[in-house]
């Protein structure tokens, strides 16, 4: 009796702050087999997955896992799954600095360099090391590719990328790269069958998360961001406090006394929604309060997403669609409401009706700007990506 017929796939896995999303593509038409999530590491974990090759019937990863626990589940469920053959992994990598701009296969000296860049983003750079390094334990010679964040920001006017500082800072590397590269850039794949004509205008993006930050695309590629030299800069965020001016960091370690970790750990980890509010880092809770504190840190979200789209629009030179993405961008129809009301100077009207239910295009007739609203997809981006690196190998010999 002969077993199932083999499934070749890609595996595209991407660690967040408190979670691991993956999925499964076939590995000739990248046809989705499986998409899921592990969420609520360190605590109540939750595992959500979809597609025919669903893993329903693993067992879920054990209370309290954390990613390196989530990435040893995710492989021992796919050994599980009869015919499944894994063909090459890739990852989801937040920074890849000056060097690297496109994806490319991580071998040891690649690793090491990806290293060195985990003070630039110490909240996602090591997860998403830590994902490499278990997959190579399990698979040894599986090919994995690096998908980086800030790649697609590369293409940036140099404008756009320099800080004011000493010139051979910037020459260093000190420059603004911007973060969320992989959503903006299944968000540009999609424009033209979203947005017509409009796709390649004057379009700005807001990746509105647990981490949120804006882009401004002009013939769907990026121009100008919020976010810098790390993933702290620009928006106000769940836990991240977005922009504030260096003389504040200034105070907080010469007259507060602050140690920079302690700062870091402040700025970081208990500012944003969750330090304004006093309540929660998450806008359904805040939303559902009627605690005054819960009201003002949201006007304050939707205050500093208005104000930095408004010197996006300025960078573009006038706006044609808006689009929201990423989990509050996608189910949060009273934020983008607000947001949209802050633009409205600049044409942008919802329709109230397709904005309550979520529609693709959420704007009124007539709106001078188009606003949708794209599911983000970051894990596309990365198989088409190894898919991409494989075929040139094989062409290179």
């Amino acid at each position: 009796m002969t077993g199932p017929h083999p499934t070749d796939a890609i595996l595209a896995i991407n660690a967040g702050s408190s979670s691991l999303k993956f999925a499964l593509a076939a590995a000739g038409t990248l046809a989705p087999l499986c998409r899921g999530g592990i969420s609520g590491l360190g605590g109540a974990v939750k595992l959500e997955t979809s597609g025919p090759l669903a893993l329903a019937g693993a067992d879920p990863p054990a209370p309290g896992c954390d990613h390196a626990g989530a990435v040893a589940w995710l492989l021992g469920a796919l050994r599980r799954v009869p015919g499944l053959v894994v063909r090459a992994a890739g990852h989801r990598v937040v920074h890849g600095g000056r060097d690297f701009s496109a994806p490319l296969r991580v071998d040891d000296e690649v690793l090491a360099r990806l290293e060195q860049l985990v003070p630039l983003a110490p909240a996602h750079q090591p997860l998403n090391l830590a994902g490499i390094r278990a997959v190579a334990e399990a698979w040894p010679g599986l090919p994995q590719i690096a998908c980086f964040d800030t790649a697609f920001h590369r293409t940036q006017p140099r404008l756009a990328q320099l800080f004011p500082i000493p010139r051979a800072l910037g020459d260093e590397g000190l420059l603004r790269y911007g973060f969320h590269g992989l959503s903006y850039e299944h968000v540009a794949s999609v424009l033209p069958e979203v947005a017509g004509p409009r796709a390649d205008g004057r379009v700005i993006v807001a990746h509105l998360g647990h981490g949120a930050s804006l882009c401004a695309l002009r013939n769907r590629r990026s121009v100008a961001s919020t976010m810098g030299l790390t993933a702290l800069d620009g928006l106000m965020m769940g836990t991240r406090s977005g922009s504030v001016d260096p003389g504040l960091v200034l105070h907080l370690i010469r007259e507060r006394g602050l140690s920079p970790d302690a700062v870091a750990d402040l700025l970081n980890a208990r500012s944003g929604l969750l330090g304004v509010s006093g309540i929660s880092d998450d806008v359904r809770v805040l939303q559902d309060s009627d605690d005054p504190r819960a009201a003002e840190a949201l006007d304050l979200f939707v205050y500093r997403a208005v104000r930095e789209a408004g010197s996006l629009v300025a960078a573009l030179g006038g706006l044609d669609a808006l689009v929201f993405t990423a989990g509050i961008g996608e189910h949060a129809p009273r934020i983008r409401a607000a947001i949209a009301a802050g633009l409205a100077v600049f044409g942008v009207a919802l329709d109230p009706a397709r904005n309550d239910r979520g529609d693709t295009c959420i704007s009124r007739v007539g709106s001078r700007v188009a606003v949708y609203v794209v599911p983000a997809n970051e894990e596309l981006p990365i198989a088409r990506a190894v898919v991409r690196c494989l075929a040139e190998a094989v062409s290179r010999g």
